[in-house]
């Protein structure tokens, strides 16, 4: 049986409704997700007029520079970018002596906006802005496309960056000291996804702890991180860790497990990407919801970024089917008890969609810096602008 809400009626007048609060849920949602338990409680005195509008998946392009943060003793783990002369658009970076990661092609201006139009969406940006060369180009660019506050998360960890414990921590030590920088170049208006060495537990939470100093809003796990799948018990001492510093875990589309990437091949191919990382996020949320994760840590939120919200109607019905087969009764809400929040698209089918999210589940993001089937720069104002 299929349970949809409908909050305000039928036909037009659920249509109107559903426009008009559109705006109110994208900035509220986010707050909830991102910010501290203190900015939370600041805004709940403020008027609604007064929210501000946060890009919930905007991105930062990793650099040479970005591993200038390296210790003397930790430079024999600095990544190598490596073009091919075959191609020079193209760069991958190597670490161990392995192409790791995601490096996104480098495209001029003109290509950008080849690629924009033949999409039909937006996704040229200037390069000094991506790369966070010019913090203060990037912040004339928010300002432009109406956006108050972005969620920075990292390009390079789509994947396994390595399996040696020593050369993960160095290299997540670098980011999180170059995206510290930013914040605070920035004056606040970007905030932060750290990401932290999983193969040392102990390590990981240190580097938390610098994070949540430094203008972090969430830590950035993937659905598969070596052998291990996101709900394993492994990782109750990052939850335990995330919730009492009021951090966010963003689930970002992603896959670290060499396994389940080798039975693939290509991560830059249409054919293999949607399993590769998209699926794995969609995964996870529904293991999520049928695990003792929610009881066991009842004030840590989640973010599911960049994998649209289309498939929230499908794990709804499927955790329903679950639940009534076991005899547990089928919650109203069951993303909202779970505090759960996933970043829409303006191309998803977004009445129906809220039907089975609720009123609070859903946020959005522009993808601000990539290129790829989620980016559109100025998917929030396309979003206001929706009257469906």
């Amino acid at each position: 049986m299929r349970r949809r809400r409908v909050h305000c009626g039928q036909g037009t007048a659920a249509r109107s409704c559903t426009s008009a609060r559109r705006g109110w849920t994208a900035t509220v949602c986010f707050a909830t997700l991102a910010r501290n338990r203190q900015e939370r409680e600041d805004d709940a005195m403020t008027t609604e007029t007064k929210l501000r509008v946060i890009d919930a998946d905007a991105h930062v392009c990793e650099t040479e520079r970005t591993w200038d943060y390296l210790e003397p003793a930790e430079e024999k783990y600095r990544p190598i970018l490596y073009t091919s002369p075959s191609a020079p658009t193209k760069e991958f970076w190597v670490i161990e002596e392995r192409i790791r990661g995601l490096r996104f092609p480098t495209l001029s201006e003109q290509q950008l906006l080849t690629m924009s139009e033949t999409a039909g969406r937006r996704m040229d940006t200037p390069r000094e802005a991506r790369e966070l060369d010019d913090v203060q180009l990037r912040l004339r660019e928010m300002d432009h496309l109406g956006i108050d506050v972005q969620v920075l998360h990292n390009t390079l960890w789509i994947e396994q960056v390595s399996a040696d414990p020593d050369a993960e921590a160095a290299l997540c030590r670098s980011w999180n000291k170059w995206l510290a920088d930013i914040w605070k170049e920035a004056d606040g208006r970007l905030r932060w996804s750290c990401v932290v060495p999983s193969l040392l537990p102990d390590e990981a939470i240190e580097q938390m702890r610098f994070a949540k100093e430094n203008g972090a809003v969430a830590l950035c796990l993937r659905p598969f991180d070596g052998d291990k799948y996101l709900i394993n018990p492994y990782f109750y001492p990052l939850f335990e860790e995330a919730e009492r510093l009021d951090m966010a875990i963003a689930v970002h589309i992603a896959n670290a497990s060499p396994q389940y990437r080798q039975l693939f091949g290509s991560i830059f191919t249409n054919a293999n990407s949607f399993a590769l990382f998209r699926a794995p996020t969609m995964m996870v949320c529904h293991s999520l919801l049928n695990s003792e994760i929610p009881q066991l840590f009842p004030n840590l939120r989640w973010g599911f970024i960049e994998s649209s919200a289309s498939w929230v109607p499908w794990v709804y019905h499927e955790i329903a089917n679950r639940w009534r087969a076991g005899g547990k009764e089928m919650s109203d809400d069951p993303f909202g008890d779970a505090n759960i929040y996933v970043t829409c698209q303006t191309d998803d089918d977004l009445p129906y969609v809220r039907s089975y999210a609720g009123e609070h589940c859903l946020v959005i993001g522009t993808d601000y810096g990539h290129i790829d089937p989620s980016s559109e720069v100025d998917a929030i104002s396309v979003f206001k602008a929706d009257e469906r």
